[in-house]
């Protein structure tokens, strides 16, 4: 009988599902829910049992009956800020986010479903390396105003997972390395990572560092604060038009890489120049980290789905080579980091941590 970890990745309009055995990759399934149907829903933890029938269904088909579960890991979600690693998950963090303590956000979903096949199974259920990990310096947190403290949040899991990789490559651990790590998807974080800890990041979602594709990044305070009381918006509007309808999308009504690289292909001049400020914007970010680190690194990794385009690497190549070896890892790794974790606490080389 196979023995096998299973992974669950649940997105905002999407829920990715694979099956492990050791490093192998079984099977791999990403399920996308129609919007009407997960519009009803205005705490995302109520669509547990819609998700929970197309999780079953694939189980099913992938003949898990005939499989010895050793492992159930899920996606983690915003939480209180924690150390990173890998956590247990108990009723405390399913109570936070049930009620939507910290975030309604639809990795919320990772932990809850993970613990119901854990239980069912009757095997480990855990999470890895969450958003809100958060190991910054005191000094990081500082923003210039009191009633505002820099956040840690980050595509946590994938730069630790990739950075890993480049440590082991190396012939060392994560532990002893230090990177500059720029995920590159919806969202960019770019990461001062020292010893295999985030020590500081821009906060990819409202904080701070370059524009997206679909995000704000960092504005101008005067303009924002006009922005704010212009009337046109309320607090919630505003949210989704800095976090979903901003950079690329609103400067060119289009989010997709690919499809902005075919419009500057076509010759069209201003996808052009708001592709090239949107690289700028990212290049000036990584020398920000490489000074958080005072220059001591292993080398800039670029990952996430944006490294995929060799337009956009090779622009951060015209800007930052002089700072180091640039390491281009394109994609993402969050399935196969979830597995990996799960085959260190089976194998005993981790304890999972309370939350």
């Amino acid at each position: 009988m196979d023995e096998v970890i299973i992974v669950i990745n649940p997105g905002s309009t999407s829920t990715k599902m694979a099956l492990f055995r050791g490093e192998e990759k079984l099977a791999e399934e990403n399920v996308t829910h129609h919007s009407d149907q997960l519009a009803r829903f205005d705490n995302v933890a109520d669509q547990f049992e819609l998700r929970m029938k197309n999780i079953e269904a694939w189980l099913a088909r992938n003949g898990i009956s005939e499989k010895k579960v050793v492992a159930v890991a899920g996606r983690g979600a915003p939480l209180r800020p924690l150390e990173g690693g890998v956590y247990g998950i108990n009723e405390k963090m399913l109570s936070d986010l049930r009620t939507m303590k910290y975030s309604n956000h639809a990795s919320n979903l990772g932990a809850i479903i993970a613990d119901h096949l854990g239980k069912k199974y009757n095997t480990i259920a855990l999470i890895a390396d969450p958003v809100t990990t958060d190991n910054f310096t005191e000094y990081a947190r500082i923003s210039g105003i009191p009633e505002i403290e820099r956040k840690c949040r980050a595509h946590t899991l994938n730069i630790k997972e990739v950075c890993r990789r480049e440590a082991e490559k190396r012939g060392k651990s994560l532990e002893l390395c230090n990177f500059v790590a720029v995920h590159m998807g919806g969202g960019v974080s770019v990461a001062a990572v020292k010893r295999g800890r985030i020590v500081d990041v821009n906060d990819a979602l409202l904080g701070m560092g370059p524009f997206s594709p679909d995000r704000a990044g960092a504005l101008p305070i005067g303009g924002l604060v006009k922005l704010c009381y212009s009337g046109k918006f309320s607090e919630k509007e505003l949210v989704e038009k800095l976090s979903r309808n901003a950079g690329l999308m609103a400067y060119l009504g289009q989010s997709d890489l690919r499809e902005v690289e075919k419009m500057i292909d076509a010759g069209d001049k201003k996808a052009e120049l708001h592709f090239r400020a949107m690289a700028y914007q990212i290049a000036k970010e990584i020398g920000a980290y490489a000074v958080a680190l005072k220059g001591k690194y292993e080398g800039i990794v670029l990952t996430g789905g944006m490294a995929k385009s060799s337009r956009l690497i090779e622009i951060l190549r015209e800007h930052i080579s002089f700072l180091g070896e640039m390491i281009v890892v394109p994609g993402e790794f969050e399935m196969e980091a979830l597995a990996a974790w799960a085959r260190r606490v089976i194998n005993r080389q981790e304890i999972p941590k309370e939350y």
